[in-house]
């Protein structure tokens, strides 16, 4: 009869005849996440009704200060001390913890069922990741992902390479010309050689175009896990980044970087962006429009911020690659629980989370509150603290397409703007052609065991700074490899591996 029953919800819900909870009945599902001051949604509030609207579930989010996870985590944990669970939550680092002690639901029987449209948008691809991850070691699904597409690449001023007739570089040799014509040919044309090449952050990160020419597996500065000779490897210890690194150097030495770019901070690097001064830097393709905008204000002129390609390195042709990322973190896990009805009701939410034909009902949130319509366009809204309930659904920042980027940013063509905004939908396009998936996504932190250095990178950044200044020769590379193995490396690799052939 049970059997019967829960098929019976299963075709219900496919079929979108009924509710899962009921034909007339809303159930109400509690869920906290992030939330950076924004009111609560309450039940019956403008933003509860809306949900209904979208999803068929009540939803229902307090006020919990987030204040970086530091605040929610203590709030979080007098709630289960308490035995008042939230039903749906971001265990904000405590999932280990929490699945060990069964206090979160084991969503494998439910997911492919009865939330078939986050199931499958989600893909194996990624699902085998989140088993391999289960700290059981049973291979279940204690919660849902987030999922980005890899969306970081390095973008260029092509409006530069327009004034000074030069074509898209596609070789190294190309982009150290290049990098030279930036230097020295004044493409601001305000006479003043403040021009900056190219560049980026402290600790070598945000510089994905060097590294991804020799095929370094690197995403926003941090060295990722890829099959090198056919093994999972770090990428920070193979002979791949050892020649990136070598040409970094170089390019330092020759005044081809901002001689900042190992001091600089988000906020420094960005503003010498939108000041105007940069050639080339790494970022998000689909947000370049900020920076064309801040450019154009700065500047008066309107930039042209195109992808730029992964460039051939000498040796590495046809090897270099944009790293990509499927797996970003926990979103949710769902508290343990007997009640059927919730549970149904939790899967039905979380079947319309990933129902992307949904995506835009919950992007717009209120209308009056977070969005408008004038003329039949509907638009989103300033962020208002102050009048607006917090967005507690964003499926379409945690489980990301790039279709769905392009949808959106399209949705924002038309006036002032079109120019800055159809040079983002272009560089999105583009950049699939270039992204590739290393094999190590989604590999946990669990790897590292008491290996905190590694996981941190410390020894990396230390001997990457020193090599890029010239403080180090690159023949120091091969010590900083031992170095690495031999305080711990080793094992954290042989972990790598073994989760590695879970996953497959």
């Amino acid at each position: 009869m049970k059997k019967l029953l829960s098929l019976v919800c299963a075709l219900m819900l496919l079929t979108g005849l009924v509710s899962i909870a009921g034909a007339d009945e809303v159930v109400d599902v509690t869920v906290w996440g992030t939330n950076n001051g924004f009111l609560p949604v309450e039940k019956g509030s403008p933003l509860y009704e809306k949900y209904v609207e979208i999803t068929g579930v009540g939803v229902i989010q307090p006020y919990v200060e987030w204040n970086g996870g530091t605040t929610y985590t203590e709030q979080l944990n007098l709630k289960i001390a308490a035995g008042e669970m939230p039903d749906m939550f971001n265990p904000n680092g405590m999932e280990t913890q929490l699945i060990e002690s069964g206090a979160v639901l084991d969503l494998t029987p439910y997911l492919e069922t009865y939330a078939p449209n986050l199931y499958n948008l989600i893909g194996e691809e990624v699902w085998s990741s989140v088993k391999a991850n289960d700290p059981t070691g049973e291979g279940k699904i204690w919660y849902i992902p987030g999922v980005i597409y890899g969306r970081n690449a390095p973008m260029i001023r092509k409006d530069w390479l327009d004034k000074l007739g030069l074509k898209m570089p596609t070789t190294q040799s190309e982009l150290v010309e290049v990098l030279k014509a930036f230097r020295d040919q004044d493409p601001n044309g305000n006479g003043i050689a403040d021009e900056l090449p190219s560049g980026g952050r402290a600790e070598a990160r945000w510089m994905g175009q060097f590294f991804a020419m020799f095929g370094v597996a690197m995403w926003e500065g941090y060295p990722q896990w890829d099959l090198y000779n056919g093994e999972l490897t770090y990428s920070a210890v193979t002979p791949n980044m050892k020649d990136a690194l070598k040409f970094i150097a170089e390019l330092y030495q020759e005044g081809l970087l901002d001689p900042e770019t190992l001091l600089n901070n988000k906020a420094q690097w960005d503003a010498k962006i939108n000041a105007g001064t940069v050639g080339i830097w790494e970022h998000i393709p689909q947000e370049c429009y900020n920076y064309a905008e801040a450019i154009n204000e700065a500047t008066g002129e309107q930039p042209d911020v195109a992808l730029l390609p992964v460039i051939d390195a000498d040796g590495y042709e046809g090897q270099g690659f944009y790293t990509g990322r499927k797996l970003s973190g926990i979103e949710y896990v769902v508290a343990n629980t007997t009640d059927e009805k919730k549970i149904m009701a939790i899967m039905q939410l979380l079947n319309a989370y990933g129902d992307t034909s949904k995506w835009m009902d919950f992007f717009y949130g209120v209308e009056g509150m977070h969005s408008q319509t004038v003329d039949g366009v509907t638009t989103r809204l300033a962020d208002d603290k102050a009048t607006q309930q917090n967005l507690v659904l964003t499926p379409y920042n945690t489980i990301s397409t790039a279709d769905f980027q392009i949808e959106l940013l399209s949705s924002q063509l038309g006036g002032d703007r079109e120019w800055a905004i159809s040079q983002a939908i272009r560089n999105v396009q583009e950049l699939g052609q270039y992204t590739k998936l290393p094999a190590g996504d989604g590999i946990p932190n669990s790897i590292y065991g008491e290996y905190a250095d590694i996981m941190n990178r410390t020894l990396y950044v230390e001997y990457a700074t020193k090599i890029i200044t010239g403080e180090y020769s690159i023949d120091k590379f091969d010590e900083f490899v031992e170095k690495w193995y031999a305080n711990g490396g080793e094992a954290v690799t042989e972990n790598a591996r073994a989760w590695y052939a879970k996953k497959q």
